[in-house]
This record gives structure tokens, sequence and C-alpha cells, in this order.
């Protein structure tokens, strides 16, 4: 082993792959907070079909494990639309996207619901006795209250979905984890190489994490202030 030859030759390729980690984690929370507001609210809504859709949509996502839901959309998904378009092709990194997004997206619907759930039942009544219509009521009074409690569970949403986008790596995702792979496969240096990918993650993860409770405290601090 030889640390010091590891650092100096795998920072590069490193630096490439946490950057894809990152980039990847950003745009799926992105669009998995889309996914999940529309879901908590279609969860939420008095209408069965919607309230279906979106219990069966959390139930499959949250009930089967992330590595298959990768392959569905990278192999399978192309396979079936391929029998339409031959020439259809996916790269692992839209498809980690797909993933990612869906995956963060059923467990936000749950952090959403428990934030609208948080917000006083009186605010809605007197936003409606004002005459703001039910939709503009969720929209002006109720979603912004419900987006600040879930701040902090969103973080740690985050947090999951950085760590989980080192499973992408088996279809091929160029992250952090494939990186190492490239490296490991040229100089056999494991455990060294590992011990820096660990080291990257833990500083990306730290850093969320006090993210994380700062703003927690900050919320906190906001609602003694009120009361």
């Amino acid at each position: 082993m030889d640390f010091t030859r590891t650092i100096l030759e795998s920072t590069p390729l490193l630096l490439e792959g946490i950057k894809i980690t990152i980039l990847i984690s950003v745009i799926s929370l992105i669009i998995g907070m889309v996914i999940g507001l529309l879901m908590c609210i279609m969860g939420m809504s008095k209408n069965i079909l919607l309230k279906a859709i979106s219990g069966v949509y959390i139930w499959i996502i949250r009930g089967t494990p992330m590595i298959v839901q990768a392959f569905i959309v990278y192999f399978g998904m192309p396979q079936v639309i391929q029998l339409f378009n031959p020439s259809f092709r996916i790269e692992a990194f839209t498809a980690g996207i797909i993933t990612l997004s869906l995956n963060a997206g059923a467990y936000l619907a749950e952090i959403f619901r428990g934030g609208i759930m948080a917000v006083p039942k009186g605010q809605t009544e007197a936003a409606r006795s004002l005459g703001l219509s039910k939709s503009r009521t969720m929209l002006k009074i109720i979603l912004p209250q419900a987006f600040k409690v879930a701040i902090p569970s969103m973080v740690n949403q985050f947090i999951i979905t950085v760590k989980d986008t080192s499973i992408l790596s088996v279809i091929g995702l160029a992250d952090i984890v494939n990186k190492a792979k490239v490296y490991v496969g040229k100089s056999y240096q494991f455990f060294a190489t590992y011990i820096l990918v660990a080291v990257y993650y833990l500083i990306v993860i730290s850093i969320l994490m006090l993210l994380s409770k700062y703003l927690e405290k900050k919320i906190n601090y906001e609602r003694k202030g009120r009361s």
C-alpha cells in the first residue's frame, strides 16, 4: 500500500467523480422535490384515483431496492421503448437522474405531507374565511410554512441521495465510486483508494449535516420567537 502515490495519482480522477456525484444529486433532488410535492398533493386529495396513483407510486418506490429501479430504468425501459423506436438509447447519467429523482420523490412526498400536517388547521380556516380559494390557500399560506418545517428533513434526504449515487456505479455512472474502480483496476491500490473515497464522502456529508443542524436551530429559534 502506498497512500502518497494513491493520493497523487487518484485525486484528479476522484475529483471528477465527486463533481458528478454532487451534480447528479442536486439535479435529482430538484426534480424529486417537484415529484414529491405533486405526489403529496395527490395523496392528500379527495379524488380517489389521484390518491391511489400517489399511494401506489410511493409503495413501489419505497418497497423496492434502488439498484433494481436503476436496472429497470437503464436496461428495462429502453428495451420496451425500442419496440417502437429501435434507435432509442439512454445514457447512464440520464438513467441515474431518473432513478434518483423517482426515489427521492417518494420520500420527499412523505416529508412534505408531514410539513403540511404541521401547519395549524386554524390558518387554513382563517384564509378560507377571508375569501381565498382552496388552491390559493395552499399556495400562499400552507406551502411556504410547510417548506420551512420540512427544510431539515429535505437536507437529510439530500444526504441520502448523495450516498445513493454510489449504487449507480453498477450502470456505469461516472461517479466517484466508478472512478475509484477505474483507478483500482490499474493500480490495485484497493485499501488506500477506497479510504480516499470514504474521506471525500465524509467531507461532503459532514458539510450537509452541519447545514441541516444550522437550519434546524434557526427554525426552532424562529418558532420560539413567535411563541
